[in-house]
């Protein structure tokens, strides 16, 4: 068993690693440290040049000359180029602000969105439906710990939705919902957007397409419009965990999400704060840097 502090170590030790990979192994990275560094060599040097003028009798020590011409820009392009683990960009037409941040979507105090698939399988303690360390089951498991109370919940949301019947699904329900459905459901103090991004296959494999995360994220919108009177809304990286989509990355998923919400609030304003959350184990797979230039374009 991992002891606590050694659990805490690791994980400091790949933050570390991530943020010299980002700043010193990427094109952007690389760039900004240079940058940065030149152009703090430059005004100390220049500084230097002028009290070399004014005091033409002054000596340095090789270890303070190396500190401020080398050590200092050095670490100043660094500190420039290192990740930050929240981003946030706010913008003017509509005020509405995007937040990035690395933690755990149920922590945080605005409503949420829940990824479902097509059937809305509730079933926690059969690995094969729902995996126990997925967002769904933490969600069940803080919010609706009676598996019963919330398929009530999202029957009595549902009903007026079409469905079909597939019998050849051979465990968990049966019924299936078009792609973009959405139960809103209470979540303690706030509203849980249960979206069915995916579709839960006779094999119990969840799979989703870009088309379907992009129609879905529309109907999300329109959801979040109605209910969440323009309060924050929080979202994890869908896409990620419920049903990998093959053809874009965890940070073309948040890209994805980002412009999706960008197009809709051109038209309307749906939230005042959108937080897109990052699980922190995925942290290593994501461009921070990359984000924030995105998020400085919208």
């Amino acid at each position: 068993m991992t002891a606590p502090g050694e659990h805490h170590d690791r994980a400091t030790a790949r933050r570390l690693l991530h943020g010299f990979r980002a700043a010193l192994g990427t094109r952007r990275g690389l760039t900004t440290v240079a940058r940065d560094a030149l152009t703090v060599f430059g005004v100390v040097g220049g500084t230097l040049q002028v009290y070399n003028i004014l005091a033409p009798h002054a000596t340095y020590p090789p270890i303070v000359m190396a500190a401020l011409l080398g050590l200092l820009p050095l670490a100043f392009g660094l500190i420039h180029a290192w990740p930050r683990r929240t981003l946030t960009r706010r913008l003017r037409h509509p005020d509405v602000t995007i937040t990035v941040t690395v933690g755990d979507v149920l922590d945080q105090d605005t409503h949420v969105v829940i990824g479902y698939t097509d059937t809305f399988d509730t079933n926690v303690t059969d690995h094969r439906i729902i995996h126990p360390t997925s967002l769904q089951a933490q969600f069940q498991c803080r919010y609706y710990p009676d598996t019963g109370i919330l398929d009530r919940a999202l029957a009595r949301t549902l009903e007026q939705v079409p469905s079909r019947p597939t019998p050849t699904k051979y465990l968990g329900k049966t019924q299936r919902y078009p792609i973009g459905t959405i139960a809103v459901l209470p979540a303690g103090n706030h509203l849980a957007f249960c979206l069915a991004y995916a579709t839960m296959d006779d094999e119990l494999l969840a799979k989703a397409t870009v088309d379907d995360i992009w129609s879905s994220l529309t109907a999300l919108w329109d959801a979040v419009h109605r209910h969440a009177h323009r309060e924050p809304v929080s979202i994890a990286v869908i896409g990620s965990q419920l049903a990998k989509v093959d053809a874009l990355d965890r940070g073309s998923l948040i890209r994805l999400i980002m412009l999706s919400f960008v197009a809709r609030t051109r038209t309307q304003a749906v939230t005042r704060h959108l937080t897109v959350v990052v699980h922190p184990k995925d942290i290593g797979m994501i461009d921070m840097p990359e984000l924030a230039a995105l998020l400085s374009t919208v």
